[in-house]
């Protein structure tokens, strides 16, 4: 069973020239600040880390990273806002992960809430708020079950 945790970036600032350079608040720092101490508090370490390639999911990962191990980490394109949820599932299958890895993923809206449907179509997924995370436990069949949704505040 692998386990991927799924991130929405901190809240972030709307004074940038494009979506894309859009930077983390302070607020969302802090928030960062708190789901990676609490990661560390459930001893969660990564094997994968796939990170957007916008600047305030960099940000989470960077915050995050501090408090926790990550062997790997990748920047993904198929992380960003308007990404689909189904080729991301078909690129997490193909990257044939050992049982017992675990995954950490820093998307967007309203991708992470696609994602958690794609991956548990059996549940209505959770509404993200900045920073908030859904942990997912996906057998070998890729069916997923919500483990469960943090709020950092």
């Amino acid at each position: 069973m692998i386990r991927i945790y799924i991130m929405r970036h901190g809240e972030a600032g709307y004074s940038a020239l494009s979506d894309f350079n859009r930077s983390l608040t302070a607020v969302g720092q802090q928030q960062c600040h708190l789901v990676g101490r609490w990661f560390k508090q459930q001893n969660i370490m990564i094997d994968l880390a796939l990170i957007s390639p916008y600047v305030r999911a960099q940000q989470t990962y960077a915050i995050v990273s501090e408090y926790i191990r990550v062997n790997k980490m990748e920047n993904c394109p198929f992380l960003t806002p308007d990404s689909s949820a189904i080729n991301l599932v078909n690129n997490i299958n193909m990257l044939q992960l050992p049982d017992d890895s675990n995954m950490f993923l820093v998307s967007h809206l309203p991708l992470v809430g696609y994602l958690v449907n794609e991956l548990c179509p059996h549940i209505t997924p959770p509404m993200f708020s900045p920073a908030d995370v859904a942990c997912i436990s996906l057998s070998s069949d890729s069916q997923g079950q919500l483990e469960w949704f943090h709020r950092p505040l």
